[in-house]
């Protein structure tokens, strides 16, 4: 999700990302075609050239061309990179699920093709299941502000990781991001006005066009819960089905629609700071009720486990273990509380070698998708220039330690994490030119389903019960459990959920809760069910 610093954009370079019942309401997805909003398009949707990705993959790949400038459709055009996976059971197919992976500047057509296993099956037997590299991303036509991969590194090099700690730092760390500010005006002026979400959106509609699809069914996840509810209140009577999972406060991203200087930023201001603290507790709690066979850092109980962390930060801070400094490491352990299997047990591994003085080994990446570049350049820019342009935060780098501190008091060290994630916003050169600030409950064609993990390090529970109050016609799915993302995070009760309204617009009973699969650190697996509300039971899998 974030996108300057942050667990999913974080200091990526030139890698691969990694880049998860009883019926109390029921409504069939069917209905008229409704116009788009704004009337028939001014311009052809574009054309979609079909072709294998690369020879054996069971991969197509294609390129949209879109105007830069909606407002201008017949101007500047770029270019969209677009991935497929046909439906496994064309006879019964019944359309095209579009995928957005979050960030923002998460590439979908890497992410997609990574983890199209953790769709359900049922998904991927009727849905051809397409995403994209948002315009600005990856792939398509992306912000790069370098010249060069070189200019790139050095820059990434020159700053802190994680987060600046003291005024050396700080001063450096907010240096780093002026200097990136200028060269991203010099380099790419008019691309960054046009990253918007909004400008997404409509990207989107005309890819939902370009498949002939007569209405949209969306997944998104994170960042892409944004934009999932800014097309749904752009082009209400186009949705079919759309699931959301971990998402943003709306309110949050566009601080109110208030055109008053913010005083916090969009992560402080959704609350990432204390829901990452509460999934930190957690994981110290459970790894310090297990063994050191099952958490590798345990010390016999949650309370000696907490207090083992904490001095392993206090002893980092005054003397870093190789290249793990006491911010690094904390960012590392922020991220590597979104996937809980295997991300968990390898945490706890490498916390343990610090402890013991050893360099840690970090996660090895995940295997490239059968794609033509599996590694596009990612850099910091690309979901800065949609965050900085769409979602308000403050503008003078001055106020930042002011924030840590504040957000310290109350959410430890993910506070001062949550708060420089945004610091590159503070002297970012542009505001996007079409930024969609509500209203956000425009009566839609179909409802929503809304899905919220109680335990997510970086969009808390409650922005998940926010968007679904703020939707005209939306259901909240609850996920008793930790991690970022059901999809990345398996549950087979939401599982069933999602494949029941996505296949037949069929909504979970009012307050249904689910239970993942596997709890952390534990060798039985629940086999996920229903909690609460209805619909099944959990039970338990040797």
């Amino acid at each position: 999700m974030p996108p300057i610093r942050g667990p999913v954009g974080g200091r990526r370079r030139r890698r691969t990302a990694v880049i998860t019942a009883l019926l109390t309401c029921s409504t069939m997805v069917t209905g008229p075609n409704i116009a788009s909003a704004g009337g028939a398009p001014t311009v052809p949707a574009p054309q979609l050239d079909w072709s294998q990705c690369v020879p054996g993959s069971e991969f197509d790949c294609a390129t949209a061309k879109v105007p830069l400038d909606y407002d201008d459709p017949r101007g500047r055009t770029i270019e969209l990179a677009v991935v497929r996976r046909k439906a496994t059971d064309p006879g019964r197919r019944i359309g095209t699920l579009f995928f957005n992976p979050g960030g923002p500047g998460g590439p979908g057509t890497v992410q997609m093709p990574q983890n199209y296993e953790s769709f359900p099956r049922e998904v991927r037997e009727r849905f051809d299941i397409v995403s994209w590299d948002p315009r600005g991303v990856g792939n398509s036509t992306a912000v790069d502000c370098f010249g060069s991969p070189e200019e790139a590194a050095d820059w990434n090099a020159n700053h802190a990781a994680g987060f600046p700690v003291g005024e050396e730092e700080r001063a450096a760390f907010i240096a780093a991001y002026q200097d990136l500010a200028r060269r991203c005006e010099q380099r790419a002026p008019e691309l960054l006005r046009h990253v918007s979400t909004a400008d997404t959106a409509r990207d989107l509609d005309r890819l939902r066009q370009a498949v002939g699809d007569p209405h949209l069914t969306y997944q998104g996840i994170s960042y892409g819960t944004i934009l999932g509810a800014t097309y749904a209140n752009l082009f209400p009577g186009k949705v079919r089905a759309m699931v959301l999972d971990s998402n943003w406060d709306p309110q949050a991203w566009t601080n109110h629609a208030s055109d008053d200087d913010p005083r916090l930023t969009s992560f402080l201001r959704m609350g990432s700071d204390r829901s990452a603290a509460a999934t930190l507790d957690r994981f110290l709690t459970l790894c310090g009720s297990t063994t050191t066979a099952h958490c590798a850092f345990s010390a016999g109980s949650p309370k000696t486990t907490r207090d083992k962390f904490d001095r392993l930060m206090r002893r980092l801070r005054e003397q870093p273990v190789g290249s793990w400094t006491y911010a690094g490491t904390f960012a590392s352990v922020v991220n590597s509380l979104y996937v809980v299997h295997p991300g968990w047990t390898e945490l706890a591994g490498r916390l343990q070698d610090l402890w013991q003085g050893r360099v840690a080994e970090p996660s090895p990446f995940p295997p490239p998708p059968p794609v033509p570049d599996p590694n596009p350049y990612l850099g910091e820019e690309q979901g800065a220039a949609v965050l900085c342009g769409d979602s308000p935060n403050p503008r003078v780098p001055g106020v930042y330690h002011a924030l840590e501190e504040a957000a310290a008091a109350r959410a430890g060290d993910a506070g001062r994490f949550w708060t420089w994630a945004g610091e590159g916003c503070a002297t970012w050169p542009t505001v996007a030119a079409d930024r969609y600030r509500g209203p956000w409950n425009k009566p839609t064609a179909h409802p929503v389903l809304v899905v919220g993990t109680r335990y997510d390090p970086s969009t808390p529970y409650s922005a998940s019960q926010a968007m679904a109050e703020e939707l005209a016609d939306a259901r909240l799915l609850t996920v008793d459990g930790h991690g970022h993302t059901a999809l990345l995070n398996p549950s087979s009760c939401v599982q069933d959920h999602e494949s029941r309204y996505l296949i037949d617009g069929t909504l979970p009973p009012v307050g249904t809760t689910c239970l993942p699969d596997r709890p952390p650190f534990s060798a039985p697996k629940p086999g996920g069910g229903v909690a609460t509300g209805g619909g099944g039971t959990a039970t338990t899998v040797t």
